[in-house]
Protein backbone atom coordinates (compact mmCIF):
# COMPACT_ATOMS: atom_id res chain seq x y z
CA UNK A 1 0.00 0.00 0.00
CA UNK A 2 1.72 3.12 -1.01
CA UNK A 3 2.05 6.01 1.73
CA UNK A 4 0.70 9.25 1.40
CA UNK A 5 3.81 10.88 0.43
CA UNK A 6 3.67 8.69 -2.68
CA UNK A 7 0.24 10.21 -3.49
CA UNK A 8 1.65 14.30 -2.66
CA UNK A 9 4.82 12.86 -5.09
CA UNK A 10 2.57 11.80 -7.51
CA UNK A 11 0.12 14.66 -7.28
CA UNK A 12 2.95 17.27 -7.61
CA UNK A 13 4.48 15.03 -10.85
CA UNK A 14 1.22 15.24 -12.24
CA UNK A 15 0.63 18.87 -12.30
CA UNK A 16 4.38 19.43 -13.39
CA UNK A 17 3.76 17.29 -16.98
CA UNK A 18 0.19 18.74 -17.23
CA UNK A 19 1.61 22.23 -16.97
CA UNK A 20 4.33 21.53 -18.75
CA UNK A 21 2.24 19.99 -21.90
CA UNK A 22 -0.09 22.93 -21.38
CA UNK A 23 2.85 25.40 -21.81
CA UNK A 24 3.74 23.59 -24.82
CA UNK A 25 0.55 22.99 -26.60
CA UNK A 26 -0.77 26.81 -25.95
CA UNK A 27 -1.21 29.11 -29.30
CA UNK A 28 -1.32 32.36 -26.63
CA UNK A 29 2.21 32.93 -25.48
CA UNK A 30 1.10 34.53 -22.84
CA UNK A 31 -0.60 31.67 -21.43
CA UNK A 32 1.82 29.12 -22.17
CA UNK A 33 4.56 31.20 -19.79
CA UNK A 34 1.55 31.17 -17.21
CA UNK A 35 1.34 27.38 -17.74
CA UNK A 36 5.01 27.56 -17.21
CA UNK A 37 5.09 29.44 -13.90
CA UNK A 38 2.47 26.46 -12.32
CA UNK A 39 5.34 24.24 -14.09
CA UNK A 40 7.80 26.22 -12.00
CA UNK A 41 6.32 26.11 -8.92
CA UNK A 42 5.10 23.05 -8.76
CA UNK A 43 8.61 22.19 -9.33
CA UNK A 44 9.51 24.30 -6.61
CA UNK A 45 7.01 22.59 -4.16
CA UNK A 46 8.89 18.91 -5.53
CA UNK A 47 11.96 20.20 -4.19
CA UNK A 48 10.60 21.13 -0.72
CA UNK A 49 8.67 17.86 -0.47
CA UNK A 50 11.85 16.04 -1.18
CA UNK A 51 13.62 17.92 2.12
CA UNK A 52 15.63 20.54 -0.08
CA UNK A 53 14.11 23.73 0.33
CA UNK A 54 17.30 26.10 -1.11
CA UNK A 55 16.45 25.02 -4.67
CA UNK A 56 12.90 24.98 -4.27
CA UNK A 57 13.53 28.37 -3.01
CA UNK A 58 15.70 28.94 -6.23
CA UNK A 59 12.88 27.46 -8.18
CA UNK A 60 10.20 29.95 -7.56
CA UNK A 61 12.34 32.80 -6.93
CA UNK A 62 14.70 33.05 -9.90
CA UNK A 63 12.36 30.97 -12.68
CA UNK A 64 9.05 31.38 -11.73
CA UNK A 65 9.61 34.77 -10.73
CA UNK A 66 12.50 36.72 -12.59
CA UNK A 67 13.05 34.41 -15.96
CA UNK A 68 9.04 34.48 -16.11
CA UNK A 69 8.83 38.43 -15.69
CA UNK A 70 12.24 38.63 -18.48
CA UNK A 71 9.61 36.19 -21.10
CA UNK A 72 6.24 38.20 -20.34
CA UNK A 73 8.76 41.24 -21.31
CA UNK A 74 10.01 39.75 -24.19
CA UNK A 75 6.65 38.64 -25.46
CA UNK A 76 4.52 42.13 -24.96
CA UNK A 77 7.69 43.63 -25.98
CA UNK A 78 8.04 41.37 -29.60
CA UNK A 79 4.03 41.60 -30.21
CA UNK A 80 4.03 37.46 -31.25
CA UNK A 81 0.71 37.06 -33.28
CA UNK A 82 -1.29 33.57 -32.79
CA UNK A 83 -1.09 32.19 -36.60
CA UNK A 84 -3.71 29.81 -37.03
CA UNK A 85 -2.76 26.30 -37.03
CA UNK A 86 -1.41 24.65 -40.58
CA UNK A 87 -2.41 21.23 -41.71
CA UNK A 88 1.24 19.69 -41.40
CA UNK A 89 1.59 20.40 -38.05
CA UNK A 90 0.01 16.91 -36.98
CA UNK A 91 2.77 15.40 -37.99
CA UNK A 92 4.77 17.61 -35.12
CA UNK A 93 2.84 16.01 -32.80
CA UNK A 94 3.10 12.77 -33.84
CA UNK A 95 6.76 12.95 -33.71
CA UNK A 96 6.58 13.99 -30.18
CA UNK A 97 4.78 11.51 -28.99
CA UNK A 98 7.05 9.19 -31.12
CA UNK A 99 9.97 10.56 -28.62
CA UNK A 100 8.01 10.50 -25.14
CA UNK A 101 6.83 6.44 -26.06
CA UNK A 102 10.68 5.98 -26.46
CA UNK A 103 11.52 7.75 -23.52
CA UNK A 104 9.51 6.10 -21.89
CA UNK A 105 10.48 2.61 -23.08
CA UNK A 106 14.26 3.25 -22.16
CA UNK A 107 13.00 4.65 -18.54
CA UNK A 108 11.10 1.41 -18.09
CA UNK A 109 13.69 -1.13 -19.72
CA UNK A 110 16.68 0.73 -17.64
CA UNK A 111 14.31 0.48 -14.32
CA UNK A 112 13.84 -3.43 -14.75
CA UNK A 113 17.76 -4.07 -16.21
CA UNK A 114 18.91 -2.20 -12.61
CA UNK A 115 19.86 -5.14 -10.14
CA UNK A 116 18.00 -4.59 -6.73
CA UNK A 117 21.32 -3.27 -5.23
CA UNK A 118 21.40 0.13 -7.79
CA UNK A 119 17.63 1.10 -6.48
CA UNK A 120 18.32 1.32 -2.66
CA UNK A 121 17.98 5.11 -1.56
CA UNK A 122 21.32 7.37 -1.25
CA UNK A 123 22.11 9.06 1.75
CA UNK A 124 21.11 12.58 1.89
CA UNK A 125 23.64 15.14 1.86
CA UNK A 126 22.84 18.04 3.71
CA UNK A 127 24.28 21.89 2.97
CA UNK A 128 23.21 24.91 4.82
CA UNK A 129 22.44 27.80 2.59
CA UNK A 130 25.59 29.56 3.82
CA UNK A 131 28.00 26.98 3.01
CA UNK A 132 26.44 26.34 -0.20
CA UNK A 133 26.41 29.97 -1.33
CA UNK A 134 30.02 30.56 0.21
CA UNK A 135 30.91 27.58 -2.10
CA UNK A 136 29.28 28.48 -5.56
CA UNK A 137 30.30 32.26 -5.07
CA UNK A 138 34.06 31.43 -4.32
CA UNK A 139 34.73 27.96 -6.57
CA UNK A 140 32.18 29.55 -9.37
CA UNK A 141 32.46 33.13 -9.44
CA UNK A 142 33.26 33.18 -13.22
CA UNK A 143 30.45 31.20 -14.31
CA UNK A 144 28.41 33.35 -12.72
CA UNK A 145 29.44 36.24 -14.28
CA UNK A 146 29.45 34.78 -17.26
CA UNK A 147 25.84 33.80 -17.00
CA UNK A 148 24.70 37.27 -16.18
CA UNK A 149 26.95 39.05 -19.07
CA UNK A 150 25.10 36.38 -21.43
CA UNK A 151 21.49 37.67 -19.97
CA UNK A 152 22.73 41.40 -20.55
CA UNK A 153 23.26 40.76 -23.78
CA UNK A 154 20.05 38.78 -24.72
CA UNK A 155 18.23 41.63 -23.07
CA UNK A 156 19.85 44.11 -25.20
CA UNK A 157 19.89 42.07 -28.25
CA UNK A 158 15.77 41.95 -27.42
CA UNK A 159 15.54 45.83 -27.11
CA UNK A 160 17.56 46.31 -30.43
CA UNK A 161 14.94 43.63 -32.17
CA UNK A 162 12.50 45.99 -30.91
CA UNK A 163 14.06 49.53 -31.88
CA UNK A 164 15.75 47.96 -35.02
CA UNK A 165 12.25 48.48 -37.58
CA UNK A 166 11.33 51.97 -35.55
CA UNK A 167 14.71 53.82 -36.01
CA UNK A 168 14.73 52.68 -39.82
CA UNK A 169 11.26 54.02 -40.25
CA UNK A 170 12.25 57.34 -39.05
CA UNK A 171 15.37 58.00 -41.46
Amino acid sequence: MPSANAYIFHAFAAIIIISTVMAVTRKNMVHAVLYLVVSFIGSGLLFYFLGAPLPAAFEVIIYAGAVMVLFLFIIMMLKFETSPRKIGQTRYYAAALGMWGLYLILCVGAKCALSPQALQTLEPAMAAPKNFGRFLFQQHWLSIEIISILLLVVLIGILQLELGPKRRKTR
